[in-house]
């Protein structure tokens, strides 16, 4: 019960946080918002993607939305660096807080960041005309593999940072994660269109599977494969939370 507590008190600080200083998530989104308005359309009008009838712009929304909130939590380590270095993390550690509900719950504040700026992105890709299924339920479930996919990737960043002993070096690291896993990824392409190691590549790839799963519920429908895609998400944050864990004393060492 304490655990739970102490994960829902950090959800909260985030969303204080959020109330505050939004700029960040303002800024974040202007990327993802170049590649529906420009990438999109020029794609389109080349038709050399196949995407089983589907509008290109619409086919790779749901990856445009995975990518940004996936770099959004991919940086949250960033700020654990930052609240090492002003001993804010060595406070947190003398709490009785559990040490894996501190992890578990920084993780979900990010999906709190992350679901934001999927809310700033979904308007601009309505108003550009992309297509999303009149599914209550589907958007939910969306918003729910966004938000969790997004914890998961946090815990990474926190793996990542636990390394890391200057923000500089953590940055560096970021951009070398992020990319790699979107291209090699189902987010703006096929699989079956990829070379034979990036396919193998794309297996192994948790963002593919929250592209998968986000994309039929918001644009084909195409639900077939959202067991798989929600069984692979869940290890992966469940192995993320647990690496992470372990690894959060390095941070403050």
């Amino acid at each position: 019960m304490n655990a739970i507590k102490s994960i829902l008190v950090m959800m909260e600080l985030e969303l204080r946080r959020l109330k505050h200083d939004r700029t960040e998530i303002y800024f974040r989104a202007i990327q993802p918002m170049l590649w529906l308005v420009i990438y999109g359309p020029v794609m389109g009008s080349v038709k050399a993607i196949p995407t089983n009838g589907v509008p290109y712009t619409d086919y790779i929304t749901p990856g445009v939305l995975i990518q940004s909130t996936t770099f959004v939590s991919i940086f949250y380590g960033l700020m654990m660096v930052w609240e090492r270095d002003v001993g804010i993390l060595k406070r947190l550690l003398v709490t009785p807080a559990p040490r894996y509900s501190v992890v578990v719950g920084r993780s979900m504040a990010s999906g709190l960041r992350s679901l934001l700026q999927v809310f700033i992105i979904l308007p601009v890709a309505y108003i550009i005309g992309v297509r999303f299924l009149p599914n209550p339920l589907y958007f939910v479930l969306a918003l729910g593999v966004i938000f969790f996919s997004s914890g998961g990737f946090a815990s990474v960043s926190i793996l990542v940072a636990s390394f890391m002993k200057t923000r500089e070096r953590f940055m560096g690291i970021g951009q070398a994660i992020i990319m790699p896993l979107f291209f090699a990824s189902n987010a703006l392409y096929p699989v079956n269109l990829m070379p034979p190691i990036l396919r193998e590549l794309s297996i192994i790839n948790p963002l593919t599977y929250a592209v998968d799963a986000v994309r039929g519920l918001l644009i084909t429908g195409d639900i077939s494969k959202l067991y798989l895609d929600l069984g692979v998400l869940i290890t992966f944050d469940i192995l993320m939370f647990t690496l992470s864990s372990l690894s959060f004393r390095r941070i403050i060492e």
